[in-house]
């Protein structure tokens, strides 16, 4: 039966924009009105889509099943990789249910554990989140940022660690960015904006980022500004001190690109920064240093990732671990050495290397899989690591790279029956030849018969590699009989810069063809049918669903774009959008026009019988503004000719995901998978 759907009115607005041959393109944006959250028309409208979404929703036996079981998956400690500050050791903990995780306190990577914050506490609701920690260098005293309801905004405040209490530091409006502290305790420096005016946190824009220096136990007002450019509206900071207290090094950043300038003085002193690094041409990581000998983490010249020294006193570069076969993630100074965290067909591999270069050891990891966090000091020997798999709970280790030892230091590691199910990875072959890699979950003993309901995600953008990770609601919908396949796209970083840019601008194309041969990979194989194949995404994710789902109507049985980058010709006109320009380009470049318009999923969209779709959404994400959504929704409510049901799932305290209640994801993965199983089946 088709779905009557709420009154969704359309304007007449019209845009004109100029193509590469440098004539005018009208087009039209009749939902415009959808951009604006907060007017009145607007909010009627998102209640009336979620009185629609929640009656479908509520007569779905699944629903029920589904919250039940990934409540009690979900309810096992989930503790994080220590790390080490002046001799204490903090870590983050979530003993099971609790809505937000504890910071906390110990004299050992062993314990016993105190908590010394309680993000629980700041909000009835549980959407008060830790956004950022940094604990001062003799650790006693902590920064810690908070953010509300999932914005990107970011309180700062400052906590006593031996008595736990507050220190009255209150700092507004920063953004995209940590806590660094000077050697003496005495302050930190931190990235901040100007207020957004009223009503502008959702329509603004994030521009001229400054570099405050805030010294503890001071009124925000008397912060100084210790760096700006306001000649360069774009450009952001990142400070980092040394671990001796001598430098003060600054990455300076350009929208999401992979690219970034180093500048660096001496602390304490009336010094210019030194361009160490005066261009976007390459990434470039400082890691740390030996007194003027830096050490440098760069994809200049190798696409790959190799480490390199830059010695300060004479200017002279040296490549100290060049390129290799395996994309290099993460690099770390160690005492005496150095380590280097790599992807090979998108799993870990951890190596250890002296300050030559040659390498030393392999490190060991619990089996195939991925280090979540990695936290390391150049001069301390404990490593400590964070190692999940698709089928292993994220569980703490620690790692002595003197030894080369593995030790576990989780209290309590979960039983869990993973022998009911196995992984496997296959390649899918992409249009022009490219392999892609896919992880597959299944059940053990998997008939490909082509009947099994399928759960198809992906990403594949700003360099983001996509590696096996934990989560109970996926094995739940595994549990029931489901497939979960993660896809493994170019404009990723599973295999380096290359593989990165073969999915960015006028190729980003090349990602959703990589999709959809994952999909018809899958369905050649037996894996499973069209009938029964779900695709999930989100943010840059979600567009991939969106894009594929136009392209491609009748290749899925059901749609899940969710918090989706889905109007590609006004993206950059909101927060945080215009960064993104790199992977996208923009629709006022008329060069970029045409690309951004032969994909963008809100006009894409024309008159046809689309799968059921359910789009998910924060209506104050300040991310990806939920404008996209709602557009994209109402559009595809406009043209659906099928039967098939097009549902808002808006979550009205909800914002980009950062920091979600563990209630309202466990929530919001049950309705997502009941709404695939009912319509997968």
């Amino acid at each position: 039966m088709k779905t009557t759907y709420p009154a969704s009115p359309r304007g007449d607005h019209v845009d004109v924009y100029l193509d590469a041959s440098g004539a005018e393109v009208r087009v039209a944006d009749p939902y415009r009105w959808l951009e604006d959250p907060d007017s009145p028309e607007t909010r009627a409208w998102v209640q009336a889509q979620r009185v629609l979404t929640e009656a479908h929703l509520t007569d779905l036996p699944e629903r029920h099943a589904y919250r039940a079981r990934i409540r009690e998956l979900w309810d096992a400690p989930a503790e994080g990789a220590p790390w080490q500050r002046g001799g204490q050791y903090f870590r983050q903990v979530n003993p099971g249910l609790l809505n937000q995780p504890l910071l906390q306190v110990a004299p050992s990577p062993r314990g016993p554990w105190r908590t010394l914050l309680d993000p629980n506490a700041l909000s009835a609701d549980g959407t008060v989140a830790l956004a950022g920690t940094s604990v001062s260098p003799q650790g006693r005293l902590l920064a810690y940022g908070t953010q509300s309801a999932g914005s990107d905004w970011v309180t700062w405040r400052v906590r006593d660690v031996e008595s736990g209490e507050d220190r009255p530091d209150t700092l507004e409006w920063s953004k995209f960015g940590g806590a660094a502290w000077l050697p003496d305790e005495s302050g930190f420096y931190y990235a901040a904006y100007d207020a957004p005016a009223s009503g502008g946190a959702l329509t603004g824009t994030n521009r001229n980022q400054r570099l405050m220096l805030h010294r503890v136990g001071t009124p925000q007002a008397q912060d100084e500004v210790a760096l700006q450019r306001p000649d360069e509206p774009d450009w952001g900071f990142r400070a980092r001190v040394t671990n001796d207290g001598e430098y003060l090094v600054i990455h300076v950043w350009k929208g999401t690109a992979r690219k970034n300038q180093v500048w660096v003085r001496p602390l304490g002193r009336a010094e210019a920064f030194r361009e160490l690094v005066g261009d976007f041409r390459a990434a470039f990581e400082v890691l740390g240093n030996d007194g003027p000998l830096f050490y440098l983490h760069t994809d200049e010249g190798a696409p790959r990732g190799k480490v390199i020294t830059w010695d300060l006193t004479t200017g002279e570069r040296r490549d100290l671990v060049p390129e290799g076969p395996d994309a290099v993630e993460q690099s770390a100074l160690v005492p005496g050495g150095l380590l280097l965290l790599t992807l090979r067909d998108a799993s870990h591999r951890l190596t250890l290397h002296d300050r030559t270069g040659a390498k030393v050891r392999d490190l060991p990891l619990p089996g195939p899989g991925a280090v979540e966090t990695l936290h390391t000091q150049p001069d301390d020997p404990e490593v400590f690591l964070t190692f999940t798999s698709f089928l292993t709970r994220p569980a703490p280790y620690r790692l002595d790279v003197t030894g080369g030892s593995l030790e576990p230091l989780s209290t309590e590691i979960p039983a869990f029956d993973a022998s009911k199910f196995e992984v496997t990875q296959e390649f899918a072959v992409s249009h022009d030849g490219t392999r892609v890699p896919m992880f597959i979950v299944a059940p053990r003993g998997l008939k490909r018969d082509g009947t099994n309901p399928t759960l198809l995600y992906g990403y594949g953008g700003f360099n983001n590699a996509l590696k096996p990770a934990f989560n109970a609601a996926r094995l739940a919908w595994v549990e029931r009989g489901g497939v979960f396949v993660q896809a493994n796209l170019r404009g990723g970083g599973e295999y380096g810069k290359d593989w990165h840019e073969a999915g960015t601008l006028e190729r980003k194309q090349n990602v959703f063809d990589d999709f959809i041969a994952c999909a018809e990979h899958l369905i050649r194989t037996g894996v499973t049918a069209p009938a029964h194949l779900g695709i999930h995404g989100r943010s840059n994710g979600g567009l991939l669903v969106g894009a594929c789902m136009t392209q491609r109507p009748d290749l899925f049985g059901a749609a899940i774009p969710q918090v989706g980058v889905l109007d590609m010709l006004r993206y950059h006109q909101f927060t945080i959008g215009w960064a993104w320009a790199s992977d996208y380009g923009r629709s006022d470049d008329p060069a970029m026009l045409g690309h951004l318009l032969a994909y963008s999923p809100l006009h894409a969209l024309k008159a046809a019988a689309y799968p059921p779709t359910l789009i998910v959404t924060g209506d104050h994400d300040d991310r990806v503004v939920p404008g996209h959504s709602f557009k994209f929704g109402a559009q595809l409510q406009h043209v659906q000719q099928g039967d098939s049901p097009t549902l808002l799932r808006l979550e009205t305290r909800g914002g980009h995901g950062a920091g979600k209640p563990t209630a309202l994801l466990i929530d919001e993965w049950a309705d997502i998978l009941a709404f695939l199983e009912h319509h997968l089946r």
